[in-house]
């Protein structure tokens, strides 16, 4: 499995506000992550983003949410981390609002490791300690540091 430091880089982690909703949150992501792809449409990842929404919401609860897809035109995984200043409804399942997003975009064939990525990433947000540091992060580089520190 390729290590989260190596599909997460600074420049993708945010502390800001990215949106009063969920949709607005996720279309500012898709616009951050496909600044930095060659060929990648904002509208095409935003579009597979709000589809997997609608399976489900990928709110896991505690102010956390992990969005994901699958998408034809990346060759290799790619993510944003985001530490919201104003928090959004997200449907999660225990009804909190979402103040963390993690974003992962798998290439379209990418099944197991899509997998193993959301499996990590979740494995890391159920550190509480973690959180909590992530949630203290003043700025985008304390954040990025935090969360890709082994645990």
């Amino acid at each position: 499995m390729i290590p989260l430091d190596q599909i997460l880089t600074a420049k993708q982690v945010y502390i800001d506000h990215l949106g009063s909703s969920k949709k607005k949150v996720l279309q500012t992501l898709a616009e951050h992550l496909a600044s930095d792809i060659p060929g990648l449409s904002e509208i095409d990842l935003f579009d597979q983003l709000i589809a997997r929404e609608r399976l489900g919401s990928t709110g896991l609860g505690q102010g956390i949410a992990v969005p994901h897809c699958r998408l034809a035109q990346v060759n290799k995984p790619i993510a944003a981390l985001a530490h919201l200043t104003e928090a959004v409804d997200y449907e999660s399942p225990d009804n909190e609002p979402v103040d963390l997003v993690f974003t992962l975009v798998v290439p379209e064939d990418a099944t197991d490791e899509h997998l193993n990525l959301l499996a990590a990433v979740v494995e890391r947000f159920n550190d509480t300690n973690r959180v909590a540091e992530l949630r203290a992060a003043t700025d985008a580089n304390t954040l990025f540091q935090r969360f890709i520190a082994s645990s």
